[in-house]
This record gives C-alpha cells, sequence and structure tokens, in this order.
C-alpha cells in the first residue's frame, strides 16, 4: 500500500519552526510531536483527492516539550493546518530535517521565509523576489540545506549502471555460447565479445579521472595503474596479436574480469544510496581471494605465450638505427614486466584487498548497557 503525504511548507526564525500542511477539510488530525521528531496523519483533500495523509519527519534539532506550558501550537483551518515548533536552542537551522535528503513534498513557505541576514523580526513583511533578486528560483532549485540529488551522484550511478549493464551483457553472450556450443565456443571468444569488452575497457579510464575531478575517493595513480595494466594485457597482447585471440586463456580471463565487474558495480551504487546490502558486500570483498589471483595469472600467461609472436613479428620493438637513437625490445620488456610488475603487484593489490576486507566484514560489536 502506497502511503499518500500532504505538501508541507515550511519556514523559520531564529526561535521557532513553522508548517503549513496543504490539506483541506481535514477530519481529526492526528499530530505526535516528540523531542526531534513530528508524526502526521489525518483524512482530508490533498494532491490526490480525499484520502488518508501521513508524512513523518525526523528534525534537523530538537525543539521544545513541556507539559506546564504549550511549546506546540496547532491550528487547524477549512484549506489547511498550520503547525508552530518552538526550538529548544535560538539558532539557524540549514534545513528543516536531519537527513540531507529532502522529501519531495517538503516545500518552502516563501510567504513566511526569512534569512538570519533579516535578523529573525516577526512583524516585517516584505517580498522575497524584490527583496533578493534571483532568490526565489535559487530556493527552488536547491532549498537551503538539501543536498538533492548532484550532477555528479546522477552520473556516477549511470555510470556504475552502464558498466554493470556492459559487463554483464559480456557474460551472458560468453555462458549462452558455452552451454550450446560446450569447449567450442571457447576459440570464438574473442571474436563476438572483444569489442564490447574493449569499449568498457576504455570507459573504465573515466574512474582515473574520478578521484582527480573528487568524484570518489582514492588515488588517481592506484587508479591508473590498475586499468592500465588490465588495458595493456587487453589491447597489446591480446588485440594487437591475432594469434592469442583464439587462446582459452583468453576465455578464462574474460569470464574472471567479468564476474569482478558485475559485481563490484552494483556495490558501487549501493554505497551511493548508502544502502548497506550484507550479501553484496561479502561478494565484493570476498570474491577477489580466489578471482584476483586466477586473473593475474591468466594476464601472465597471456604475455608469457606472446612473447615468441612478438619476437617472430617484431610488432612494437623500435631497433637501431633510427633517427631518435632509441631501441625498444618488446619481449625483453615483457619479461621485466612479468618479473618485476605482475607478481609483486599482486603481492600488494592482495594486501591492500585483505586490509579492507578486515575493515569491511569486521564482526560488529554491540554493547548493552545493564539497568
Amino acid at each position: 500500500m502506497v502511503l499518500l503525504s500532504p505538501f508541507v511548507y515550511w519556514a523559520q526564525t531564529s526561535k521557532i519552526i513553522s508548517l503549513k500542511i496543504d490539506l483541506r477539510n481535514a477530519e481529526k488530525p492526528n499530530i505526535d510531536v516528540i523531542e526531534n521528531n513530528i508524526k502526521f496523519s489525518a483524512q482530508g483533500f490533498g494532491a490526490h483527492g480525499f484520502s488518508n495523509y501521513v508524512f513523518n519527519l525526523d528534525l534537523f534539532a530538537s525543539i521544545k516539550l513541556s507539559k506546564d506550558e504549550q511549546k506546540t501550537t496547532i491550528k487547524v483551518y477549512e484549506n489547511r493546518i498550520e503547525v508552530v515548533l518552538e526550538k529548544n536552542e535560538a539558532a539557524w537551522w540549514p534545513r528543516l530535517t536531519a537527513q540531507p535528503q529532502k522529501p519531495a513534498w517538503l516545500k518552502i513557505n516563501f510567504d513566511q521565509w526569512k534569512t538570519e541576514d533579516d535578523g529573525g523580526s516577526e512583524e516585517d513583511t516584505r517580498d522575497v523576489t524584490k527583496d533578493y533578486p534571483g532568490m526565489y528560483d535559487k530556493l527552488h532549485k536547491e532549498e537551503f540545506g538539501y543536498r538533492k540529488e548532484e550532477v555528479k551522484k546522477v552520473y556516477l550511478i549511470l555510470y556504475n549502471l552502464f558498466q554493470f549493464i556492459g559487463f554483464t551483457y559480456v557474460l551472458c553472450v560468453m555462458m549462452v555460447r558455452f552451454f550450446k556450443l560446450d569447449y567450442a565456443s571457447i576459440e570464438g571468444t574473442y571474436e563476438h565479445v572483444g569489442g564490447a569488452m574493449k569499449f568498457l575497457q576504455l570507459m573504465m579510464f573515466l574512474e582515473v579521472m574520478h578521484p582527480l575531478f573528487r568524484y570518489t575517493k582514492g588515488s588517481p595513480l592506484v587508479a591508473f595503474l590498475q586499468v592500465g595494466g588490465r588495458a595493456f594485457v587487453l589491447f597489446a597482447m591480446i588485440d594487437a596479436e591475432p594469434r592469442m585471440q583464439t587462446k582459452p586463456v583468453v576465455f578464462y580471463l574474460f569470464c574472471i574480469w567479468t564476474l569482478i565487474e558485475v559485481v563490484r558495480y552494483p556495490f558501487y551504487i549501493a554505497q551511493l544510496y548508502r544502502k548497506e546490502i550484507y550479501l553484496l558486500t561479502w561478494l565484493r570483498y570476498t570474491l577477489w581471494i580466489p578471482l584476483y589471483p586466477l586473473g593475474i595469472l591468466c594476464e601472465a600467461i597471456v604475455i608469457l605465450r606472446n612473447i615468441p609472436y612478438f619476437e617472430e613479428s617484431g610488432k612494437f620493438t623500435i631497433s637501431l638505427p633510427n633517427e631518435w637513437n632509441f631501441a625498444f625490445h618488446l619481449p625483453n620488456f615483457l619479461r621485466v614486466y612479468l618479473l618485476i610488475l605482475a607478481f609483486p603487484g599482486m603481492f600488494f593489490v592482495m594486501k591492500h584487498m585483505h586490509k579492507l576486507r578486515t575493515v569491511k566484514l569486521k564482526p560488529k560489536i554491540i554493547i548493552k548497557k545493564c539497568k
């Protein structure tokens, strides 16, 4: 059952909070006010016609409650309900609710809106649009103190969703082909999903830019090494050497990569929404235990098997003499890469992931107070 909420318009001074509930002909409104919460329920005519309307607001700070003195004023009119709450401490609130996200039905009451610069005068009446040119539109967009879905958050959600769908597509294509053709499907893996995998890998370079623009936390250098290492294997080792594209190791490597990503990107989306899904968190910080070593092993096999191919073809190798007086022998570089970068890199990545797993999956300690 969908619970309907009326439109609620709010304003403040340094001492009070005023709410105007847009509900006509309200019948027996039930308003429960506690120190930092207000609950409302009533029948009446609202935005969705005659129905039951409810809302629950956790307030930014506490309000005054006293049995001896009435601190909350409630007035029921034919076309609205007005509630006045007295703040526990005289101060200007940056927003009404405790949470930074604003409910869609909560609006600003421009007829009574004041700012701290106004000095909180109750008697002064004025037109907001005249006193603050452009403020009306600004308040409609920002609504003072609320962080709506910021552009960067929407972008990150769309990016992670796109990558999740892309890697899910690659995994599904490989699995469907494998169940239909069995082992014979492995040889054509790169032919069928190589293009999609290359596009998704290029998109991952945006993850190097995210820390630079402070869209995400982390080191751009670490992100570049992770993304660049995979791109090197995909573009320089597999895409550049057709003889490698039909090898079974490519199928296994793509399976490992996609399994990691179809868990990683939904986890990031959940984190953006601040939702803690334990199974997803557990998979994110557990699957790496078998998959990371297997992935690095498959990458090492691709590089190792490519060494004789590049010895034969001379691709990417620069020989002397030349106008730059510079020589580069790719097979030797690949040997050094395996010796210095690949396996030591696996150690540092595994160590880093182990630390994260210890923090994320540590048991929660609950302390109970004895009465």
